[in-house]
């Protein structure tokens, strides 16, 4: 477990014509500031990974379909201090709050493509941001 990300479970409130899943209040926890929500599709047994973000506090939520998400901690010599794998869906219908120097990526696991909201606390700048290798750590 990395002490530093948060996993709130999230309220799935069942009504006849569809479901209304609850996301993220200025009161919860993991919630610094706003900068953008950002949406992300993910098919069906394929990887996105890896990044680090240098500054941005992240909430990701997925409101469809079923990923698995890894996330890294390293230590002073660059090497895993702490690993962390957890999958989000309907059955486990949480919100993942990452922040800064946590290296992460995920991988779809739903029937058909998934989508990854993310309440970030910050606008994405590609200078915040770092992609590492996809083979540099394996993905669990």
């Amino acid at each position: 477990m990395i002490e530093e990300i948060i996993i709130t479970h999230l309220k799935r409130i069942h009504v006849p014509n569809g479901d209304v899943l609850h996301g993220m209040k200025k009161t919860d926890d993991g919630y610094s500031d706003f900068g953008e929500i950002y949406f992300s599709y993910i098919l069906k047994d394929k990887i996105k990974a890896w990044k680090i973000h240098k500054k941005m506090t992240l909430n990701l939520i997925v409101p469809s379909g079923s990923v698995r998400f890894n996330f890294i901690q390293l230590n002073s010599e660059g090497s895993i201090a702490k690993r962390m794998e957890i999958t989000v869906s309907s059955d486990n219908y949480c919100r993942i709050t990452i922040p800064p120097n946590i290296i992460f990526g995920f991988k779809g696991i739903g029937k058909e493509a998934s989508i990854i909201a993310n309440i970030a606390d910050i606008t994405h700048s590609d200078d915040e941001v770092k992609k590492i290798d996809i083979n540099k750590f394996e993905f669990k």
